[in-house]
């Protein structure tokens, strides 16, 4: 975005005429990216035009996310830097609340509106409010392509099946910003995934905060889609989705014992065979400390079983080192519960404290030394088991997303990959295909986290 120019003529907080142009800055998790492409569809609906300039926008919305204090750093800088070139803000998200919403008003005094997380109808008044438009919106003639507007790419899109989290984890503060979990109806899930896959998208990524806890507040309510009763459940909605003849991704997915009864729609190809499951640690002490859900299960063996019933199972996590509390023994723990679970995907971050998460009263607070050297040693196992199993890929033959073809050829994604946060696979000096593609492999080389191969002939 570039400069705003200064307009002596109008005082801060004042209406001015209104283009009906909006700046649009997102950031933080998939979660807060549907928020902002719901934001984005209604702005085209009522007729507003996003640009990527500020001295182009009457107002700019900054889509914040306040998880942990890194987050918060970029959401205020990112607020600061809207107030300096334009200086007409509008806040949502995550940090709209309580304690962070009064830090952003204190900071940007003259900001517009504050709003919190999925307060898309405060986002719309607020637009309207400072940036009226001058004709009415014609539906027939500004359209909006049935699928709304995307922020990913054609290819690969989103779906949020519910809000919220009802576990009290003592390091989040997620229930708190964007309170208990609430399922979305299965029929405007299944409508919304039929609508993206009508419009091209090839890859359905399932989010939530608890993709497990789906319907549960509903007591698995009978809803309707496609003329016919559907449970509002998990296995009810996965084995729907993989009806649409497209690729389907669970993220955070916690192993609840009726995720045993998803794993054979993947041995049959119904959805991918990929679970993203925050398991944060291993020790039970840790486990208890963090007051995870679903932690006394033996997971190790469950693991087992999984890979049994579907032995193209790729397991994804992330984990927590650090904790307060955590001594070395329980950290050793975590190092051979992960040799022993042989996870394919794993990410790893040192604790951080977050305002308002009960893990900041704990004691025995971990030296950021220690973390640090804790943080690089799992990595370092973590490297390690990933460079084993992909070592395993080679020979293979894969099927391949297309995601990218640029100078050196294409680059793509296989059924273990999740954009952005998994591995890659390049197709050197390939440039026969186009992003949306699905291209046969055969895996030629590995590192620690890529592949590369050539296309199968025929």
């Amino acid at each position: 975005m570039t400069d705003h120019p200064s307009n002596p003529s109008v005082g801060e907080g004042d209406a001015i005429p209104s283009s009906g142009k909006v700046g649009f800055v997102s950031l933080g998790c998939p979660k807060a990216l549907v928020d902002s492409e719901r934001i984005l569809t209604q702005l085209k609906l009522d007729g507003y035009d996003v640009v990527n300039q500020y001295n182009n926008a009457d107002v700019v919305v900054v889509n914040t996310c306040g998880f942990i204090d890194a987050a918060k750093q970029e959401s205020l800088d990112a607020i600061n830097e809207a107030m300096n070139e334009n200086g007409r803000v509008i806040v949502t998200g995550c940090m709209g609340k309580g304690a962070d919403a009064e830090l952003i008003k204190e900071k940007n005094p003259g900001v517009l509106a504050v709003t919190g997380p999925q307060a898309y109808e405060e986002v719309m008044t607020a637009v309207h409010e400072w940036s009226p438009k001058q004709t009415e919106h014609n539906p027939f003639t500004d359209l909006v392509p049935p699928q709304g507007v995307k922020l990913t790419p054609r290819h690969y899109s989103y779906l949020k099946i519910s809000e919220g989290c009802n576990h009290s984890c003592t390091f989040c503060i997620i229930p708190d910003m964007r309170g208990k979990h609430v399922s979305r109806p299965i029929g405007d899930v299944l409508e919304e995934a039929k609508r993206l896959v009508n419009a091209g998208t090839k890859e359905l990524l399932v989010i939530s905060q608890d993709t497990s806890a789906y319907g549960v507040d509903l007591k698995y309510r009978t809803g309707f889609w496609d003329g016919k009763p559907v449970k509002t459940k998990m296995l009810d909605l996965c084995e729907e989705l993989g009806k649409m003849g497209v690729w389907v991704r669970l993220h955070y997915v916690y192993p609840y014992p009726h995720v045993d009864d998803v794993i054979p729609l993947m041995a049959d190809g119904k959805i991918l065979p990929y679970l993203d499951i925050p398991f944060q640690h291993a020790s039970p002490r840790v486990l208890k400390l963090m007051k995870r859900p679903a932690h006394a299960e033996n997971t190790l063996a469950r693991i087992k079983k999984w890979r049994e019933i579907c032995p193209e199972l790729v397991l994804r996590s992330t984990f927590v080192v650090g904790f307060p509390g955590e001594t070395e023994e329980d950290f050793q723990i975590l190092l051979d519960w992960l040799e022993e679970a042989e996870l394919d995907r794993v990410g790893c971050f040192k604790y951080s404290p977050v305002e308002g998460a009960k893990a900041n009263d704990l004691p025995d607070h971990v030296p950021d030394d220690i973390q640090q050297e804790r943080h690089d040693r799992f990595m370092e196992k973590a490297q390690e088991i990933s460079t084993r199993k992909l070592a395993r890929r080679v020979g293979t033959r894969m099927t391949v997303l297309i995601d990218e073809v640029d100078d050196e050829g294409a680059i793509g994604r296989s059924i273990a990959d999740a954009p952005n946060i998994d591995g890659m696979v390049y197709l050197n000096e390939f440039f026969d295909c186009a992003p949306g593609d699905f291209v046969e492999v055969e895996i030629e080389h590995s590192d620690e986290y890529d592949l590369w191969g050539s296309p199968v002939n025929g």
